[in-house]
């Protein structure tokens, strides 16, 4: 069977410290070199390309697989960050913030999606696109998609709890893996993940 290849997103335009999840955000002025270096390790023939809907992943899937029909799917998209969309992580109220913090797996953002819930709807979306493939084609599968989608992918497969998800898999804007094996016994290989020259921020200062 084909091999499937995840690939994040480049650097979005968004302040450090805001959070954002299903924001439409776009790109920055980076995208062409980090495209770039995503080329660089991908094969040449791909059967079939799925995307997130949100910008930071069509965008760069129209660009890498221009010869291509994009499948557009809402499920691939990141966490849904309800009424913190777009707010400064650290401005979120104690009160708010802490309970998700203390269990972020089953508690859900307020108007928003617990991380079991992004998980559970990715699951089914990567499923969907693994079962699709042809046997006995050998061009690859790509989904671009955003970190918290592509966590929870290798979390399906590795059987990692999701609590351990952001320590297992460190995944930066740009990263490429690749999934391969047998349906019983699905493996994965970073193939390229270069630190951004920033760190990103997800959660308030006082969690770090």
């Amino acid at each position: 069977m084909s091999d499937i290849y995840l690939i994040r997103h480049t650097t979005p335009a968004v302040g450090k410290g805001i959070c954002y999840g299903q924001t439409d955000l776009d790109v920055t002025e980076s995208f062409m070199d980090e495209a770039t270096v995503i080329r660089r390790h991908l094969p040449a023939d791909f059967a079939s390309v799925y995307s997130s809907p949100l910008q930071r992943c069509a965008r760069l899937a129209a660009h890498l697989f221009p010869e291509h029909h994009i499948q557009l799917d809402s499920r691939l998209m990141e966490i849904h960050c309800g009424e913190w969309e777009m707010r400064g992580w650290d401005d979120l109220p104690k009160e708010v913030i802490d309970p998700w913090m203390k269990d972020f797996v089953q508690v859900r953002i307020p108007g928003g999606e617990s991380y079991l819930d992004l998980h559970q709807r990715v699951t089914k979306s990567f499923l969907t696109i693994y079962n699709e493939r042809t046997p006995d084609d050998n061009a690859a599968t790509a989904i671009v998609a955003h970190g918290g989608v592509i966590r929870s992918i290798l979390s399906h497969i590795t059987g990692t709890p999701l609590i351990n998800s952001f320590k297992v898999f460190s995944l930066y804007y740009g990263c490429v893996v690749r999934v391969y094996g047998k349906p019983e016994d699905l493996r994965y290989e970073i193939l390229s993940n270069l630190p951004p020259p920033e760190k990103e921020q997800h959660k308030p200062k006082s969690f770090y």
